[in-house]
């Protein structure tokens, strides 16, 4: 069973650099795992910047949607992140919730049975404004139920605040 630590916070809030951080401590090889897909020039241009913020001593798995399928056993892996992941779950359904949201829980439950060592990356997205779509609500409210559904079997939890780690769970 891995081990958990859990990351969130808003955009720009530090999370990537902090998870870094904690896999660098951990790990000579950290494993990249990224789960972003290239929806145009701008999202590609966010992909090299990140890649190019990690040192060549990463080991980069690139995974969409199938986490589980991935060869991470007894390594420690920063999971990049759980909103990108979980928007090609809601888009490959055609936004339905309830489909997706089954769909993250049986992936993410065979995705943690590997041994390793794993640092998650999410998006905090409850916190700002109530989006006027309703693609966006429901697409908020199941990345508030996956977010819960990771922080609790979290060993830890981190809340990012402008670049400040903000320890919310212990075990």
């Amino acid at each position: 069973m891995s081990h958990i630590i859990f990351i969130t916070g808003g955009a720009r809030s530090g999370k990537s650099r902090f998870a870094q951080e904690l896999a660098e401590q951990r790990s000579e090889n950290p494993v990249y795992l990224a789960t972003a897909r290239v929806w145009d020039d701008d999202f590609r241009k966010r992909i090299e910047r990140h890649q190019s913020d990690r040192g060549p001593h990463w080991i980069n798995i690139e995974e969409e949607k199938h986490l589980s399928s991935t060869p991470v056993e007894g390594k420690t892996v920063l999971l990049d992140c759980i909103t990108l992941w979980l928007t090609n779950i809601f888009f490959d359904n055609g936004f339905d919730m309830e489909k997706s949201l089954a769909e993250a829980k049986a992936e993410w439950g065979l995705f943690v049975t590997k041994e390793m060592d794993l640092i998650v990356v999410s998006n905090e997205l409850g916190m700002g404004v109530h989006p006027v779509e309703e693609s966006a609500r429901k697409f908020a409210d199941l990345q508030g139920w996956i977010n819960q559904h990771i922080a609790a079997m979290a060993e830890e939890v981190y809340l990012m605040v402008s670049g400040i780690p903000v320890k919310i769970k212990q075990q």
